[in-house]
């Protein structure tokens, strides 16, 4: 069996969704720029890369992140930014309050796979193949403002499937969080 391109992420809800693209469509009126919008359906937040892994590996993927134990909690829409200034080729929207459940994951895949040692709560809504006005347009993300935010009750092991029109996911599994709230 083909070893198959597997993450763990977060899905958005449509209110997160709609608001992405109007920063997209902001962005589009003010910039022209070689590359592509993240595609409103790939939108989602990877926790964790897990890579090329064989069937055998996603079974054990698949029975450690049930044991997953993490209440239901919100999150919500931070800044707008991109990685390296220099070379521009993501643009990404900032999500708040993840790292707890990223650090569970972590924890559960322990001895599989490498701890995440720079996890960064993003969610790429473009990539920049070359853009002229690279300056400009990290000026004019600093001041962009975003709103929304929404209650995270589960999560996905996903599998990636590289298509020449772009990425297609599929779901393997679901793993739902707990109903208890958090008390802090």
């Amino acid at each position: 069996m083909k070893p198959k391109r597997c993450f763990i992420a977060l899905d958005l809800p449509r209110e997160v969704i709609n608001e992405i693209k109007r920063v997209q469509k902001l962005i589009g009126k003010k910039f022209i720029f070689k590359g592509k919008y993240t595609e409103l359906e790939n939108l989602h937040l990877t926790l964790k890369f897990l890579g090329e892994i064989d069937d055998a590996r996603i079974r054990e993927v698949r029975e450690r992140l049930k044991r997953v134990e993490v209440s239901r909690f919100d999150v919500k829409l931070g800044k707008v930014g991109v990685f390296s200034k220099k070379v521009l080729r993501i643009i990404w929207v900032e999500l708040l309050g993840v790292s707890g459940l990223q650090e569970e994951v972590d924890k559960a895949l322990d001895g599989l796979f490498g701890k995440e040692e720079r996890f960064m709560s993003h969610i790429t809504i473009a990539r920049v193949k070359y853009i002229k006005e690279n300056e400009e347009l990290i000026e004019y993300l600093k001041c962009m403002k975003v709103k929304g935010g929404f209650k995270v009750d589960r999560f996905f092991l996903k599998e990636s499937e590289l298509m020449d029109d772009g990425p297609r996911y599929r779901v393997i599994e679901s793993y739902r969080l707990s109903d208890r709230e958090n008390i802090t």
